[in-house]
């Protein structure tokens, strides 16, 4: 079966649900994964996802801040909630998809942004950021199936990362090296997290890393398009077992001009599972 999966930063799932809609109609993903939806569980507007085809839903969220969705048309058997770094702060959710055979693992995560100072003695959320990739590229090894292991693990891991690794994820490679969710710090916890796994970067395997490739654009920039200072800071990572099922990737820049924008806009990914 064909299955697409696309992950995007809503900022505020209630303020933005129309555009969701458009978006839907537009891609037609088989799972939608939402960060950042900003809304307390009993607030969260299921009623609207039903009408989209999204009978299965799995959501984690506060008010004002944070939250995590997995919006889905295939069932999945189970939902999990994890905590990271001893806070209860909406973001890492994990469901298991029912696709036949070896179901797929799908986390979708929000990683922290981590504020403006990039020094983690002067800054508790970029402390808790670096502690966060630390703490994910640990539990995901311990994930990583033995030499002996029969078959490899089918699992995909999206959400707003918001980190830039490659020199063309950023409008300016020199001028970001500074600036947080590019640093080198940061990048290097990203490669252990990739590494943790064997991770494939879907996107990546079709642009080429000398390619400029970007997600999200500043609020601060009136006309993003022309100054386009962009980052890659949303990701869809696949394991090993799963290489040979990516068949396509799409990053949905243009909604970046529809009206009540988020500042991230959905990538996603088709898989032949």
């Amino acid at each position: 079966m064909s299955l697409t999966i696309a992950t995007w930063n809503i900022n505020s799932v209630r303020l933005r649900i129309g555009n969701v809609e458009r978006f839907v109609k537009l891609r037609k993903p088989d799972v939608l994964c939402l960060q950042e939806t900003k809304c307390p569980d009993e607030f969260f507007p299921h009623e609207a996802f039903e009408r989209m085809g999204y009978t299965h839903r799995f959501v984690q969220g506060m008010k004002a801040y944070n939250g995590v969705a997995v919006l889905s048309k295939v069932p999945f058997a189970a939902g999990t909630v994890h905590h990271r770094c001893g806070k209860e702060d909406c973001r890492h959710v994990e469901v298991a998809l029912d696709v036949g055979g070896d179901p797929i693992l799908l986390d979708n995560l929000y990683i922290p942004a981590g504020g403006d100072i990039p020094d983690p003695d002067l800054n508790v959320k970029f402390a808790h950021k670096l502690d966060f990739y630390r703490e994910m590229a640990a539990w995901y090894a311990e994930r990583k199936p033995g030499p002996r292991a029969r078959k490899g693990l089918r699992r995909i891991t999206v959400g707003d990362l918001n980190v830039a690794p490659l020199e063309h994820d950023v409008w300016s490679h020199k001028q970001l090296l500074k600036i947080v969710s590019h640093t080198p710090v940061e990048v290097e916890l990203f490669g252990k997290l990739q590494a943790s796994l064997g991770w494939i970067d879907v996107p990546r395997r079709f642009v080429p890393e000398t390619e400029k490739l970007y997600s999200w654009w500043s609020y601060r920039n009136n006309d993003w398009r022309v100054s386009n200072r962009g980052r890659r800071l949303d990701h869809i990572l696949a394991s090993p077992a799963l290489a040979g099922a990516i068949r396509s990737h799409h990053i949905d820049v243009d909604l970046r001009d529809w009206e009540k924008a988020s500042d991230h806009v959905p990538v996603s990914a088709t898989f032949e599972v």
